[in-house]
């Protein structure tokens, strides 16, 4: 089962291209934010309303090299948080998304 991640078009094309990705929240908070497929409108309805396109990252679980924990986060419902750096090998597909 992929888990996705949702990122600003400019943020990608500058780190599109690295060995691993970072979000601001891994230095922010100790973990990159991710969501499951039925969790992702939601998502970018709530946080990303007025970004006009966001680049929506698939990532295969089983290819990370950092810790993956599915823990509470909005509404008490589990979401998928990566603890360290996304290895750009688990990044299956990266999709221009209007919003």
């Amino acid at each position: 089962m992929l888990i996705y991640h949702v990122v600003m078009p400019k943020v990608w094309e500058k780190r599109k291209a690295d060995s691993f990705y970072e979000a601001d929240s891994l230095e922010a908070e100790g973990f990159i934010h991710c969501s499951y497929a039925d969790q992702l409108d939601g998502v970018i309805e709530r946080y990303y309303a007025d970004a006009g396109e966001v680049v929506v990252l698939s990532i295969d679980p089983n290819k990370l090299t950092s810790t993956l924990v599915s823990e509470p986060s909005t509404n008490d419902e589990p979401y998928p948080h990566i603890y360290g750096p996304i290895n750009t090998d688990a990044i299956i597909e990266a999709v221009a998304r209007p919003v």
